[in-house]
This record gives structure tokens, sequence and C-alpha cells, in this order.
């Protein structure tokens, strides 16, 4: 829906933005789409996610203006910007996704010393061990050590002090470490 009114060549926001309720729906104009697109793809978005990184791109302008903060100077300009930021995101998450990967096909070859049994023991104490600590606890040793996600990035989305994530982690990891001695896992 808003990508076929971006190809009907209208006025940019700037230039009527409360007038017309079309350019209210769809902030960035067919030139203005080219060139974050140019910007996506040149940031090395593939081809099949261009479309998204349009409307990202689209959703943030319109949440600006939602929010009542006043429209870019130069729209062209802010929209290659925030696509060049959304590339490097998308590289981020994806780096992130292949680290990820190869955790987790290092967790399912078997180990040189414990045995299959073993293995699977540890991983049942761990994840009871998960399931008795306190819900901060908990939350914070998944984000660090299953999404593998940096201290600063967990208390930014938490909106805590990293101090309070490194205490949180200090006591589940050691909750966990205790739980797993007293079962005779490790």
């Amino acid at each position: 829906m808003l990508r076929g009114r971006a190809r009907r060549g209208r006025e940019t926001p700037q230039a009527g933005a409360g007038d017309d309720p079309q350019s209210a729906a769809d902030p960035l104009d067919a030139a203005q789409e080219r060139r974050v697109r140019a910007v996506l793809a040149l940031g090395g978005v593939p081809q099949a996610d261009l479309p998204d990184g349009v409307q990202q791109v689209r959703l943030r302008l319109l949440e600006r203006a939602a929010s009542g903060r006043e429209a870019p100077r130069d729209v062209s300009a802010w929209a290659a910007v925030v696509a060049s930021n959304l590339a490097m995101d998308w590289h981020r998450a994806k780096r992130r996704q292949e680290r990820l990967g190869e955790r987790l096909a290092a967790l399912r070859q078997p180990a040189a010393h414990p045995s299959g049994e073993d293995t699977s023991v540890l991983s049942v104490a761990v994840a009871q061990g998960l399931d008795e600590l306190p819900d901060a606890q908990r939350q914070v040793v998944v984000l660090r050590f299953y999404a593998d996600l940096p201290v600063r990035s967990i208390a930014e989305q938490l909106g805590v002090p990293e101090g309070t994530v490194k205490s949180r982690l200090h006591t589940a990891v050691r909750a966990l470490r205790a739980r797993l001695h007293e079962d005779e896992v490790v």
C-alpha cells in the first residue's frame, strides 16, 4: 500500500506535509525511495531485504512525526543516514546469528571427553537450574550466553545500569554452579 503511493510521483513531505493527507501517509517520494534502496544495497543488504529496509526508513520517519518532532530539514539526506544505519544493523545481526549458529553447531558436536550421556545430563541440569533462577537473573543469563549479547546491549535493552546486569550475571552463574555441584553433575 505505501509503496504504491510512492510511485505516483508526488511532492516531498516538506512541501505540504500538513496539507496533503497522502504525504502524511507516505513520507518518502519515489526519488528518496530509490536513494534509500541504493544506500541499503551499497551497504551490503541483500536484494530480498531491500523492501523491508525501505519500510523501516518510512516507519522511522512516521514515528518521528508522530512523536511531535519536526521533519528533518533534508528528508532525503536523513533517510540516507537512517538507511546506512540499518545496513550496519543488518550486518551486526547477521554476524550475531552466525556466531550463534557456530555455538549451536559446537554444542551439537560431541565433546572429546564427556560421553553423550554426560552431556545430556549436564544439559538437563543446566535447564533445571535456569528454571529455578529468579526471572531477572534467568533473563540476563539467556541474553548473555544464549543470545550472545554484550553486557552493554543487555543493559540498554532492559533499561538498567551495566553494573546491575553484571551483578545479576554473577549471582546467577554462582547459583547455577552451586546447583551443578550439589547435583554432582560437575
